[in-house]
C-alpha cells in the first residue's frame, strides 16, 4: 500500500515538472539556439548535458541529492531555480523522508495539516511559474521551507549562530560549579519495554556515569540519580513509576493495564478526552524540577492515545511557571533493527520498525503545548539517541555546553 501511494505521488510530480519544462523550453524539452536568444550568457552558463535528459531522469538525480545540493543546484541557472522550487517536489521529499527523522522539536516541527490537504492544483503551480513571476510565491503552502525547517541535515541553519563571545564565556562558565538540574522522568515506555531504559542507563558508564547516589525514594514511586554529562556537567534525573516493580513485571509479561498511582482520574470533558491529576507527591515534584523527560513507547501500535495526552499535560501544568520548562520526548523501542534486515532495505525505503518521532509528537498532542519539546528516537539496548536528547535538554535548562 506505501509502496503505491510512493508511487503515485512521484508520478504527480514527475508529470509537475514535465509541464513546467514544456513551458520554459517552446519546443517541448530540447534546448535549442532560440531558448537562448534572451539569456544573458555573461551571466548564466549555457545549458549543457543535464538539461538534454529526460525529466524522470532529472527527478531521479533530484531525489538523490541532500537538501543543501538541491538548493546548490538551484544556484546554477534560472531552469533549475525554478525546477527545485516545485512545491509538489518537496512535498514528496516530505512524505519520503520525515518518517526516517531521528529528532523532531517545537522549532522544526512541520505543519502535518499541509500533507493533509489536496495537492495544490498543479495547472496553476507550474504552468503559471516564470522567471520573475511572483505567483509561485503565492501557493497556500511552503513545502520547500518545512521540509529544510525539519530536515535533520539542514535544521542547524535556523538556530541562531552564537558570537565569538559567547562560546568563550561558555567555557569559562562551564569551569564554575552551577546548581544540579533535576528532571522528572515518566511514561509508559519506562515500564512496557522488554528492556529496561532505566536499568540500561544505571549501568552504562560510557555513555552517562553516575555519579551520585539514590535519594530518598518518594512514597516508593521514584527515586533520584544523578549522572555527568559529558564529564562535564551533573544533572539529576527522578524516576516516577506507576506502581511497584512487581506489578509492573506482570502487566507488562501479560500485556495487561494496571492502576496508575502517578494520576487519579477525575472525568472527560466536553470532548470526551479523559482529564487527570497528579497525585500530591507527583505534584511536589514537578514545582521543584528544571524539565521533564517522557519516556513514549515507540514500538508500533502501543501508544495509549488520549490517555498520554492528558497526563503529560496534567504534570506540566502542576509546575509553576511551566510554560518555561522543557519536556524532552524519548521515543523508545527496545532493541535495535537487526542488521541483516537493514541491509537488505535501502535506508529511505525501508519500513521502520518504530513510530517514526513526526507521528509521536502528532499522537501527544506536543504542537498545542507552550513548553519547549523535543522527540528524539532512542533505544533502550544501547542507549543510542539518548545523549542527544540531554544535550537539548541541558541547554534548554541554561545549562552552557561547552563547545555547542
Amino acid at each position: 500500500m506505501a509502496g503505491r501511494i510512493q508511487q503515485k505521488n512521484q508520478s504527480a510530480v514527475i508529470r509537475s515538472l514535465r509541464r513546467f519544462r514544456e513551458r520554459f523550453f517552446s519546443n517541448s524539452g530540447q534546448v535549442g539556439k532560440e531558448d537562448l536568444e534572451h539569456v544573458d550568457t555573461a551571466e548564466e552558463p549555457l545549458p549543457g548535458f543535464l538539461y538534454n535528459l529526460p525529466v524522470d531522469v532529472q527527478f531521479l538525480i533530484m531525489t538523490l541529492l541532500s537538501p543543501a545540493d538541491i538548493c546548490c543546484l538551484g544556484a546554477t541557472s534560472r531552469y533549475w531555480r525554478a525546477m527545485v522550487r516545485d512545491p509538489l517536489l518537496w512535498r514528496y521529499f516530505l512524505l519520503r523522508d520525515m518518517p526516517h527523522w531521528p529528532s523532531i522539536d517545537h522549532v522544526s516541527m512541520p505543519h502535518l495539516e499541509l500533507l493533509d490537504a489536496p495537492l495544490i492544483n498543479e495547472d496553476e503551480s507550474l504552468d503559471d511559474r516564470e522567471e520573475g513571476d511572483n505567483k509561485v510565491m503565492e501557493l497556500k503552502f511552503d513545502y520547500m521551507s518545512e521540509y529544510l525547517k525539519g530536515c535533520p541535515s539542514s535544521r542547524q541553519q535556523w538556530l541562531p549562530s552564537r558570537p565569538a563571545y559567547e562560546v568563550v564565556t561558555s567555557f569559562l562558565q562551564s569551569l564554575v560549579p552551577s546548581s544540579e538540574p533535576r528532571y522528572a522522568m515518566f511514561g509508559p515506555g519506562m515500564e512496557q519495554l522488554d528492556v529496561s531504559l532505566v536499568t540500561r542507563l544505571m549501568h552504562a558508564p560510557d555513555v552517562l556515569p553516575v555519579s551520585g547516589t539514590p535519594h530518598r525514594p518518594i512514597n516508593s514511586i521514584g527515586s533520584g540519580i544523578s549522572y555527568m554529562f559529558n564529564n562535564q556537567h551533573k544533572f539529576n534525573i527522578l524516576t516516577l513509576y506507576s506502581t511497584n516493580r512487581a506489578e509492573r513485571e506482570i502487566a507488562r509479561v501479560q500485556q495487561q493495564s494496571f492502576s496508575n498511582k502517578l494520576f487519579s482520574f477525575e472525568g472527560s470533558d466536553d470532548s470526551g478526552c479523559p482529564i487527570y491529576s497528579p497525585a500530591p507527591q507527583v505534584q511536589q515534584v514537578c514545582q521543584v524540577v528544571d524539565g521533564f523527560i517522557y519516556v513514549a513507547n515507540a514500538e508500533p501500535g502501543r501508544g495509549e492515545g488520549e490517555s498520554e495526552v492528558a497526563q503529560i499535560r496534567a504534570v506540566l501544568s502542576s509546575a509553576e511557571g511551566s510554560a518555561s520548562r522543557p519536556l524532552l520526548v524519548l521515543s523508545c523501542v527496545s532493541r535495535e533493527e537487526p542488521e541483516e534486515v537493514r541491509s537488505l532495505q535501502t535506508s529511505r525505503n525501508r519500513t521502520r520498525c518504530r513510530t517514526p518521532c513526526v507521528d509521536v509528537a502528532k499522537r501527544l498532542g506536543l504542537a498545542q503545548l507552550a513548553n519547549p519539546w523535543m522527540v528524539q528516537d532512542t533505544v533502550a539496548e544501547s542507549l543510542s539517541g539518548l545523549l542527544d536528547g540531554i544535550s537539548w535538554l541541558l541547554r534548554c535548562s541554561g545549562v552552557k555546553l561547552y563547545g555547542s
